[in-house]
């Protein structure tokens, strides 16, 4: 018995010594992200947190700079992992730096789609059908909100996943003033019966020769998401505009629903927002097989 004891003592002290080595901190502090703002929306009758990511060189840049316009862009959904890739164009200029506004939905089935008009989703879904209300937000509110207060281009992107890629989709078709580029990634075509998809092709009759582009990519859904996309896929290799610039990237033997978004969005930037290729210069001589350093500096080490 007395061995057991003065062995627990034993660790108890070891493990009093090692929590009194453990470094002290010397200052704490939170790390910001960005700005997140809230405001009115009128048209979906409450208010809306708006989070915006700004490169750290605004300031600096001589040209108005871009804007890519999140759905489900809160804090605790898509804007954090969004924001590091609108991080990474600006320290490595894969792509063109761009300002991130994430746009917070709640009650995204009633926020993110237009009203159903097949019975069988009527009754399921009690509310749906606000996508308007949302995208009056967006176009009346969030919009103007970051013009007044930031150096922005006319340029401006809309991506979204799954309800929200759906949402990109639908504004893409029926208001495709609203923005310049669109992202949709795994929309949910299923929705109305694949309603979005059926209307592909009326609805281009009517887009204007406005220069626009369009990024569409699917997982391994299959099934009335992988039906509704091929529709409007058809609609775009017959209907499609000159002044629409497209893609379409088949990521079904790829990626899942849950894991498609973070990828598909850095090839999304990678395609819309390329720029040349980063110009090095001369390989230093350590890269090089064989090499060995110039002259002046082997003398400068003697």
């Amino acid at each position: 018995m007395k061995s057991v004891l003065l062995a627990c003592a034993m660790i108890v002290c070891a493990s009093a010594s090692l929590y009194a080595q453990t470094p002290a901190a010397i200052s704490e502090s939170p790390i910001i992200m960005g700005q997140s703002v809230m405001l009115d929306a009128p048209s979906l009758g409450d208010q809306r947190e708006v989070n915006i990511w700004v490169p750290p060189f605004l300031e600096d840049l001589e040209d108005p700079i871009n804007v890519v316009y999140l759905v489900d862009g809160g804090q605790d959904q898509d804007f954090i992992h969004m924001a590091g890739l609108a991080q990474l164009g600006a320290l490595s200029w894969q792509y063109e730096p761009f300002m991130l506004v994430g746009v917070q939905t709640r009650n995204r089935i009633f926020e993110l789609t237009r009203p159903a008009t097949d019975p069988r989703y009527q009754a399921q879904f009690d509310e749906q059908g606000g996508s308007e209300a949302f995208l009056a937000f967006l176009t009346e509110q969030v919009i103007p909100y970051v013009e007044a207060h930031y150096p922005v281009s006319d340029h401006r992107a809309l991506i979204g996943e799954s309800l929200a890629g759906l949402f990109v989709t639908d504004t893409f078709l029926n208001a495709p003033g609203s923005f310049t580029d669109y992202i949709a990634v795994s929309p949910s075509l299923w929705w109305d019966d694949q309603s979005a998809g059926q209307a592909a092709s009326t609805l281009l009759a009517d887009h204007d020769a406005t220069e626009r582009r369009l990024y569409l990519t699917m997982a391994d859904e299959g099934g009335t998401m992988q039906a509704g996309l091929d529709q409007l896929l058809a609609a775009l290799r017959e209907d499609a505009p000159d002044s629409l610039d497209w893609t379409y990237v088949d990521r079904s033997e790829t990626e899942q629903h849950s894991t498609i978004f973070h990828p598909a969005a850095l090839d999304a930037f990678r395609t819309l927002f390329a720029l040349p290729p980063y110009d090095y210069g001369e390989a230093p001589w350590y890269l090089v097989e064989g090499g060995e350093p110039p002259a002046e500096t082997e003398q400068a080490q003697d």
